[in-house]
């Protein structure tokens, strides 16, 4: 019996991907602050799914998320799909430093807890939702690509400690694009993604244990060449998305 926890289920890509791990057998944790959606999706399999509600913004955040293994009798993955993100132009300090609570602080309590907890049952499969934005300093969201970039350095080197320390845990670092999610709803993205076709590309790379995987095609292109872009260049390019 396989099991998982997911991190940011009530909504978006955590609950599609939660919807699908459900559909193919696994038992699975799902954590939220929203404790309706939970209980909403908990309704759809109750015999395989157990709930907790969370904020990974909040200190407690790790003993809720402890206390949801111990409902689950223990896990195989920890899948974490919480974030936000804004495009902020006139640099609204509350924006910028939101999103660095949750992309920052809230990712680092919960994948460093997720890594000691595997550190100690000898094996695990830790899998994040970060993004292409990751890929160079967006000017529109200024705080958003900078946040992303730490997590994809934060799993590069929690690779590297779990190699040091002889551990056998496995990572997968998931980039997607723009995916029409609610988290996306006050502004105007380009080549928006489906929910479900993004879900199902991060359940194929799940079950291939796949360590870094750019959603879609058109990204992996796109991300290829932004990635040949000298610096000079870039700060003067008109990027509005």
């Amino acid at each position: 019996m396989q099991k998982a926890i997911i991190i940011g289920a009530t909504s978006g890509i955590g609950q599609e991907v939660a919807r699908i791990l459900v559909q193919q057998g696994w038992h699975i944790g799902i954590a939220g602050r929203r404790e309706e959606a939970l209980h909403a999706l908990q309704a759809t399999a109750p015999d395989r799914i157990v709930t907790e509600q969370l904020d990974v913004t909040e200190e407690t955040a790790t003993l809720h998320l402890h206390n949801l293994i111990k409902k689950l009798g223990g896990i195989d993955l920890f899948f974490l799909s919480s974030g936000v993100g804004h495009q902020n132009r006139d640099l609204q300090p509350d924006i910028e430093l939101n999103t660095a609570r949750t992309n920052v602080g809230g990712f680092t309590r919960m994948v460093s807890a997720a890594f000691n907890y595997f550190k100690e049952k000898g094996s695990g499969h830790i899998a994040v939702i970060s993004s292409i934005a990751g890929t160079k300093g967006l000017g529109v969201a200024p705080a958003y690509s900078a946040t992303k970039r730490f997590q994809n350095t934060y799993i590069d080197a929690l690779e590297q400690l779990s190699y040091l320390q002889k551990l056998n845990i496995r990572f997968t670092d998931i980039r997607p694009g723009f995916v029409a999610t609610p988290l996306l709803k006050d502004d105007k993205y380009p080549l928006l993604m489906n929910v479900s076709a993004v879900a199902a590309h991060i359940i194929n790379a799940l079950n291939k244990k796949k360590r870094t995987v750019i959603i879609d095609r058109r990204y992996q292109v796109l991300v290829f060449f932004w990635r040949l872009i000298p610096k000079w260049l870039w700060v003067k390019l008109p990027v509005k998305n």
